[in-house]
């Protein structure tokens, strides 16, 4: 019941900035006569993100050149730092007290729709030719339970990195992957042919979805001890075990280090490990290997940034027209340029630069096997009994006893919380 009048209202609220939208002048040339004509004072505009950097300095650029394209609304942004940024959206947007856009990644979604006066549904505000500017995973990881509350900004996604003076030719299936880390391989001396952190699930999710598994079924049951899942783990023990080609208890600084230092010829990584490459280093970026006994490549789960008008926004209308104008391809070419993102607009990646930049080219193809983090409400509950399992069985727990102790932990919390909905 809770669910279904948060959609209703959600719906009503949606046809609401709908019709304040279209009588502001919503589209095409009206809209744009309506622009030159305008004399009012501007609308303010507040949009919380958390970049630092080039993102940052690119970023504002962006919103900078949203204002002097048009006369109706002033956006001024607001870095939060980044470790309080989605308890700062939990405990302040559906007060009111937040901004009228925020920027976070999709794996929150469901539990601020489930909330309530967090994010406001937009399928009675997306043009059609709005909604087919995005890649179509970005796309889907902003729906959820078939609407959609969001435009897609960005996406990251795990990708394979590798030292081009150890790997000539970067492996295309798993067969050439162990093949190739064996010889690079010497744990006596410390060297490896792959290194990432197998034991995070984040980063596993690679070969469970190769395997076709996942931690949701499309009822949004958990399936955490399914055999697909078994099976991945049992292939990444066969790497660390039988192959040998991994490190032991690989933390982030161990595989910066033995990348840097030219002992580990393979990582699998995101675009957040290319800052840590030392300077002298030459790597490339191809996509994650096809796993032959699984009849599929490997497919990291992606995270991708959405762009959310908040819900109790005055200035709904003000808010989506921004977020449409982050969206689209100029601002998506700077963001890419600049700030070194991979935005989910599609048709940015027809432009000569960025379609001549490696490591934008190499993620854009990455993208293509991938799957959407989950964004239910009830991922949260998953990573801490995964932790778990995913230790106990680098300990030396089977994989099915230590996964389905991990469904059960994560069955009992999901019907506690779904019955105290």
């Amino acid at each position: 019941m809770r669910r279904k009048l948060y959609v209703s209202l959600g719906l009503i609220a949606a046809l609401t900035v709908t019709l304040s939208f279209a009588a502001c002048g919503g589209g095409g040339g009206d809209q744009q006569a309506a622009e030159e004509e305008y004399t009012g004072p501007a609308e303010e505009l507040v949009v919380w993100h958390a970049y630092r950097g080039g993102e940052k300095d690119a970023f504002e650029a962006v919103v900078a050149d949203f204002n002097a394209s048009q006369k109706r609304y002033a956006a001024t942004t607001l870095a939060v730092p980044y470790d309080a940024y989605a308890d700062k959206i939990t405990a302040a947007v559906p007060r009111g007290k937040g901004p009228d856009v925020f920027i976070y990644a999709q794996d929150r979604l469901g539990g601020w729709v489930e909330a309530a006066n967090t994010i406001e549904p937009l399928d009675f505000l997306i043009e059609d030719d709005v909604r087919a500017r995005f890649l179509d995973l970005p796309m889907e990881a902003m729906t959820y339970r078939g609407t959609t509350y969001g435009l897609p900004f960005n996406y990251k996604v795990v990708t394979m990195i590798y030292n081009k003076a150890l790997v000539d030719t970067p492996p295309t299936t798993d067969a050439e992957l162990v093949a190739s880390a064996k010889k690079l391989t010497n744990a006596a001396a410390g060297n490896y042919g792959l290194a990432y952190a197998y034991s995070d699930f984040y980063y596993h999710s690679a070969l469970m979805n190769a395997y076709g598994g996942g931690v949701f079924d499309a009822d949004a049951q958990p399936t955490i001890d399914q055999p697909a899942n078994v099976r991945s783990i049992e292939k990444m023990l066969e790497w660390v075990r039988k192959d040998g080609i991994l490190p032991a208890e690989p933390s982030s600084a161990l595989i910066n280090s033995l990348f840097n230092e030219g002992k580990a010829g393979i990582v699998f990584s995101g675009p957040w490990f290319l800052g840590e490459i030392a300077p002298g280093i030459d790597y490339g970026l191809a996509k994650l290997p096809y796993v032959e006994d699984a009849g599929a490549p490997m497919k990291p789960w992606v995270t991708v940034e959405g762009i959310y008008v908040a819900a109790p926004s005055e200035h709904k209308d003000g808010a989506y027209a921004l977020a449409k104008y982050l969206t689209d391809v100029p601002a998506a070419r700077k963001m890419a340029l600049e700030g070194r993102q991979t935005p989910a607009n599609k048709a940015v990646y027809d432009d000569p630069e960025v379609a001549a930049d490696p490591i934008l080219s190499a993620f854009r193809a990455q993208v293509e096997d991938a799957v959407p983090m989950p964004n239910l409400a009830e991922m949260s509950i998953t990573w801490s009994p995964v932790t778990t399992a995913m230790n106990a069985i680098l300990k030396g727990t089977t994989p099915q006893a230590a996964l389905t102790e991990a469904q059960q932990k994560v069955q009992t919390d999901v019907d506690r919380l779904r019955s105290e909905g």
